[in-house]
């Protein structure tokens, strides 16, 4: 049998925190991508992708379920916390079918390596969740050098191989690329599909670039508020450029790149060094900067170069990937994606969609129906054409009541079919100045005036 009438592999690589035009082929000029611009010109790139939440463990929760984040209570907390509270600790439920359990059940070998950042141990884990093999980090950021979750010598390293904790020596991307080649090397890989999830902690925070070790002797805080700058973004980018390179020349070497899908992305927009053009807004934010993504698709064997319209969120891929791998959902457990593979095919008409969005700071509310998007912060409300203004500056509200109106109803319809939002800040166990960091809203990106 040929390889294009096998199922295929998957190979999904996550960023974390990448803008938009963090890209070389999606405008970036100030710094090059080569290895992912590749990837884009041999495959699909998005022009409109959203990430389910504009935090990183809510769209993982979506990446996971293929269904809205705020079914699940752990998809309430932004971003989930690691440390236990009066509610206990909260994860993704290893009893939930997730994309891995639904292709290790049709027969896939599946493996993440790198952020897991969906519940601690020994509750929750990757290997109670449908992966087979896991290594990486358990919670939602560490030092690139330390791999600690923290700053000083008190503060255990996050690294993990299942569920035992392991040393490595080295900068964590490039750690993160060579687990990831190895994994290709194996001969099992030529006698099952596999899934490989492959989530990158770069570009998140502390700001540490591949020769930046000395930073990281000095950091106070991993937030790192007080260092940082746009030229250290940009070797980090490019070392992730060069680290996706070098997973890609595997799959290519082992002679697997023809029937493998390939898909990259982000977890949710920028933060602070990152480039949104032409969007305004960043992480944390329900704007176009903190929800839309890059993403790209690879799959040789079915699908030709294209630039797909087609408005998509971080909850399609598990439809679409169990379809191209002949499964499906599990039926108590629906998808609240879509299966995008007809569409790449050309056997469907790109369509509208509906996307609904909420962030408990601020009380942000969003909702995109084709060109239009309903956007509520705290009490202000805004009608965007973000078609024609993609940076969200010409509030139609009042030009445009009949569509307002609806989509606010819309959202508070959807809204009420969903878990009720938490009304406290899950900070117990930590620090106050932890909770200051961590927790704070940072200043919203400035809106049009009149509010």
């Amino acid at each position: 049998m040929s390889q294009a009438q096998t199922r295929p592999n998957i190979l999904f690589i996550l960023a974390d925190d990448l803008g938009w035009a963090d890209l070389g082929i999606y405008g970036q000029q100030d710094y090059r991508t080569p290895h992912l611009d590749r990837l884009a010109a041999g495959g699909v790139r998005f022009t409109q992708a959203y990430a389910n939440s504009a935090v990183c463990s809510a769209t993982r929760f979506a990446l996971m379920t293929g269904r809205y984040q705020y079914r699940l209570p752990g998809g309430l907390e932004e971003p989930i916390p690691t440390a236990r509270g009066p509610r206990g600790p909260i994860g993704l439920p290893p009893e939930h079918p997730t994309l891995p359990s639904l292709l290790a059940e049709a027969g896939y070998d599946t493996a993440l390596i790198g952020k897991w950042h969906l519940g601690p141990l020994p509750e929750f884990g990757p290997l109670k969740s449908g992966y087979q093999r896991f290594f990486g980090n358990y919670g939602g950021v560490i030092d690139y050098f330390t791999h600690k979750p923290g700053v000083g010598p008190e503060v255990a390293r996050d690294l993990y191989e299942g569920e035992l904790p392991v040393e490595r020596v080295g900068y964590y991307t490039q750690i993160l690329a060579d687990e990831a080649a190895a994994y290709l090397r194996e001969p099992a890989r030529r006698e099952a599909p596999f899934l490989l999830s492959l989530h990158f902690t770069a570009p998140h925070w502390p700001w540490e670039g591949p020769g930046d070790e000395a930073v990281s002797r000095n950091l106070t805080s991993l937030f790192h508020y007080d260092g940082g700058s746009q030229a250290t973004y940009g070797r980090m980018v490019q070392a992730l450029d060069g680290a996706v390179g070098q997973v890609l020349d595997t799959l290519a070497a082992q002679g697997l790149a023809e029937n493998t899908i390939v898909i990259f992305s982000s977890d949710n927009g920028g933060e602070r060094f990152s480039k949104t053009w032409p969007f305004t807004g960043q992480k944390t934010e329900l704007l176009e900067g903190g929800l839309r993504v890059p993403t790209l698709l690879r799959w040789p064997a079915v699908l030709a170069p294209q630039v797909s319209e087609q408005v998509t969120a971080t909850m399609d891929w598990l439809p679409t990937l169990l379809a191209a791998a002949g499964a499906a959902p599990h039926p108590d457990y629906p998808s609240d994606g879509e299966n995008l593979l007809p569409i790449l095919k050309g056997q469907a008409p790109e369509r509208e969609r509906k996307l609904f969005w909420r962030y408990k700071a601020n009380s942000q509310r969003a909702l995109r129906e084709g060109r239009w998007k309903y956007l509520k912060i705290n009490e202000h409300e805004f009608l965007f054409d973000v078609l024609a203004d993609p940076r969200e500056r010409a509030n139609l509200k009042t030009r445009e009541p009949v569509v307002f109106e609806q989509l606010k109803r819309d959202w508070l319809d959807w809204d009420a079919g969903m878990l009720a939002i938490t009304p406290e800040v899950f900070t117990h166990g930590l620090s106050p100045a932890v909770q200051a960091d961590r927790y704070s809203p940072q200043p919203l990106t400035p809106l049009p005036r009149p509010l």
